[in-house]
């Protein structure tokens, strides 16, 4: 089915790149315009947090299943049809009258995405060959995303302030147009649907359910608390789900996630460092937003020009770690990353309630974009080390799950322990004191992720994960892909 794809590579970067461009871009351009958003359509003060909530659950929820669905009916197709989805959606959500309207637009979106998300980022597996090549053309993958998360708070303020609110929604239209030009003009198509291999209804069911309702009690925590009944109550059903999800797997005969995938090194290390990354890079663009604006005083617009060095400083990062790991593995690059991260979000702790830009901004912001940087390209290329191409879509609805995840969770609970330090206090200085303790956790994060890599990460380059344990009969069994066909791609 994929083979094709090798013929384009570059038409293929090119698609995946704009693609995931805006979908990082709307995890965040919306962020600013919330208190515009609420004026404007009557929000109530409690379901205003469902504009950003809605979006992380839908997208979260259905990313394991959008993945595999790559596998069983081609990248191009779920690409082509989710940018359609999430296009559509964000015309609804700039057109919307009632809060409801906006809420179910978003909805859309992170349903768009959570299928194409992992069809840019498996063809891009399948387009290149493990080595040199791969890693330039993840690199360039993970720095467009890093941007357009870093671009989006930028975006968002001056949207806000110098047009409309709904330009948030409707600067996604051309982007998403100019994506789909570029993979209908460029991307082949790929072959017809695997007709022999039916989806795993049972796991989608037990997958989305369990990672929803995960996404559903963490976002949740900003209103009823972590110890609340209701949190508790959902995080063990989303608990229960998740194992009964494994259980699952563990004896379907086409797994929507083969647990077997996870006895890599490669792939497990690197899906626990992009949730700890995620959870410290997503807190380090709140807390430092809201330290520019509620402590400083900087209005919308020059809170998210503040941001562009951050996002130059990471496509730097990127660039330099590309050019590390091209001849190297991964590993050379992640744990310097993980601990330069770590010192710039630390210098980011010692924000004072009567810092400046320089000082307690551009500095060490620009230390951080650069470690992040060194981190987010080497990581996506580590997931998919010596993935079968067959399980392209796999691999790649498994790292986004865990990158999402992980900003979720890792924000949610940052954001739990900033409200525990600072309390019902709103003065600059004690909401400083919030922002700080929880700028200096995420600077533990990173560390922890630097250990991870040392520890878990191979030193030198796996030839693949494990292959499949052997089925009864021949029929369930999934059959070993060659040495030589593991990343060029057999027809699936």
């Amino acid at each position: 089915m994929y083979k094709n794809l090798a013929g384009r590579p570059g038409a293929v970067l090119a698609a995946a790149a704009v693609a995931q461009f805006v979908f990082a871009l709307d995890m965040s351009v919306v962020n600013v315009a919330l208190p515009a958003i609420r004026t404007a359509l009557g929000f109530a003060p409690l379901d205003l947090s469902w504009v950003v909530h809605i979006y992380a659950l839908t997208f979260g929820g259905l990313l394991l299943l959008g993945g595999r669905a790559c596998d069983l009916y081609g990248h191009r197709r779920l690409l082509v049809g989710g940018l359609a989805v999430f296009g559509l959606c964000s015309l609804a959500g700039g057109l919307a009258q009632a809060p409801w309207q906006l809420i179910a637009a978003r909805a859309g979106q992170g349903l768009g995405a959570a299928a194409a998300a992992p069809a840019a980022l498996g063809m891009l597996t399948t387009a290149f060959p493990e080595g040199p090549r791969r890693v330039r053309a993840l690199g360039v993958w993970s720095a467009v995303n890093a941007a357009g998360g870093a671009l989006g708070v930028m975006a968002g303020g001056l949207l806000t302030e110098y047009a409309d609110w709904r330009w948030v929604m409707l600067v996604n239209l051309p982007i998403v147009a100019a994506a789909l030009a570029l993979v209908l003009a460029g991307v082949p198509a790929g072959g017809p649907p695997d007709r022999g291999e039916r989806p795993d209804v049972l796991g989608a069911v037990l997958a989305t359910g369990g990672v929803g309702l995960l996404v559903l009690g963490v976002v949740r925590t900003d209103t009823r608390g972590w110890g609340s009944p209701a949190t508790v109550a959902t995080l063990a059903a989303a608990a229960a789900l998740l194992a009964a999800f494994a259980y699952a797997e563990s004896r379907a005969s086409a797994p929507l996630l083969r647990l077997g995938l996870l006895r890599s090194r490669w792939v497990a290390g690197a899906n626990v460092l992009v949730f700890l990354a995620a959870a410290g890079q997503f807190a380090a663009f709140y807390f430092m937003s809201l330290y520019m604006q509620q402590v400083l005083g900087m209005g919308a617009a020059a809170t998210g020009t503040a941001f562009l060095p951050f996002s130059v400083s990471l496509v730097a990062g990127t660039v330099i770690a590309t050019r590390v790991t091209a001849t190297r593995t991964p590993r050379a690059a992640l744990v310097p990353g993980a601990l330069l991260a770590a010192a710039g979000l630390a210098w980011c702790a010692c924000i004072s309630p009567h810092g400046g830009f320089l000082a307690d901004v551009l500095g060490p912001c620009a230390i951080t974009g650069v470690g992040v940087g060194l981190v987010l390209a080497p990581v996506a290329a580590a997931a998919t080390t010596g993935v079968a191409s067959r399980e392209a879509g796999m691999a790649s609805g498994l790292f986004n799950s865990s990158r999402q995840l992980g900003g979720c969770v890792g924000l949610a609970a940052l954001a739990t322990i900033a409200a525990l330090r600072t309390g019902p206090a709103t003065d600059p200085t004690t909401l400083n004191a919030g922002y700080a303790l929880s700028l200096a956790v995420s600077a533990g994060l990173f560390v922890i992720a630097a250990v991870v890599a040392i520890v878990v990460l191979p030193r030198h380059r796996a030839a693949g994960p494990p292959a499949p344990r052997p089925a009864a009969t021949a029929a369930t069994a999934v059959p070993a892909v060659p040495a030589e066909n593991r990343l060029e791609g057999t027809p699936s």
